[in-house]
C-alpha cells in the first residue's frame, strides 16, 4: 500500500509542478487560468488520493474526501469567476503578432 500511496503522490507532483510552470510561461490570464485549472484538479485529486491511501481507513481519510469534494466542486466555478472578471475589465485575449 506505501507503494502505490507513493506512486499517486508523484503522479500528483508532477501534474503540479505542470500546473506551476504552466502559470510562469503561458501570456495571458486567461490561458494560465486554463492551464492550472486542469492540471491543478488532477494533481491535487492524485496527491490527496495518495494521502488517503497513506492514512488507511479512519477520520482523516474522511477528511480528505470532503476535501476532494470541495475542490472538484469550487475550481471550475473559481476559474470561471477569474476569467469572467479579466475578461469585464476590459482585458483581451493574448494574439501572436504577425510578422
Amino acid at each position: 500500500m506505501d507503494i502505490l500511496s507513493i506512486i499517486f503522490m508523484l503522479a500528483g507532483l508532477f501534474f503540479l509542478i505542470v500546473a506551476a510552470i504552466g502559470v510562469i510561461r503561458l501570456p495571458d490570464v486567461f490561458s494560465r487560468s486554463h492551464a492550472v485549472s486542469l492540471t491543478d484538479s488532477l494533481g491535487a485529486l492524485l496527491m490527496l488520493i495518495g494521502i488517503a491511501l497513506h492514512e488507511g481507513l479512519g477520520k482523516n481519510t474522511l477528511k480528505i474526501l470532503v476535501v476532494l469534494t470541495l475542490l472538484y466542486i469550487l475550481n471550475p466555478g473559481i476559474a470561471h469567476a477569474t476569467i469572467r472578471a479579466a475578461f469585464r475589465s476590459g482585458l483581451k485575449p493574448w494574439k501572436k503578432e504577425s510578422q
